[in-house]
C-alpha cells in the first residue's frame, strides 16, 4: 500500500503522484514517467509566466491574477506596511471536478 493510499486526507506531493502514474502504467519507465510529469507543471508555469490561461477540460482553468498595490497590517504589531503589486496564480475547478468532489458522479 502506498503513502497515499495509506492516509486518509492529506497532501499528495509530486513524487507520489509520479510514482501512481508509474505503477498505472507499467509499459512506461518510471525515469520517463517523471520526464512526463515535470513537463507538464513546466509548460503550465512557462503560460502562466506568459500570460496566457490553461485550461484542462473537466479539470479546471488555471490563470493569472493582478493584485493591485495596497496598505496592509503587520498582525504582530498592527503597525501599516506597504504591500507590493502582484501577480499570483489561480486556479478555478471545472464542472466534471466538482461534480466528481460532490458526489455527483
Amino acid at each position: 500500500m502506498s503513502r497515499a493510499e495509506s492516509r486518509k486526507g492529506g497532501t499528495m506531493i509530486r513524487s507520489e503522484l509520479i510514482q501512481k502514474v508509474a505503477e498505472e502504467n507499467p509499459h512506461l519507465y518510471q525515469r520517463d514517467v517523471e520526464k512526463i510529469v515535470n513537463t507538464i507543471f513546466d509548460e503550465i508555469v512557462g503560460a502562466l509566466a506568459s500570460g496566457d490561461r490553461v485550461e484542462l477540460r473537466g479539470f479546471g482553468a488555471f490563470s493569472v491574477k493582478h493584485r493591485d498595490a495596497r496598505v496592509g497590517r503587520n498582525p504582530r504589531t498592527g503597525e501599516s506596511v506597504q504591500v507590493e503589486e502582484k501577480h499570483v496564480p489561480f486556479f478555478k475547478a471545472g464542472k466534471l471536478l466538482r461534480d466528481r468532489l460532490n458526489d455527483k458522479q
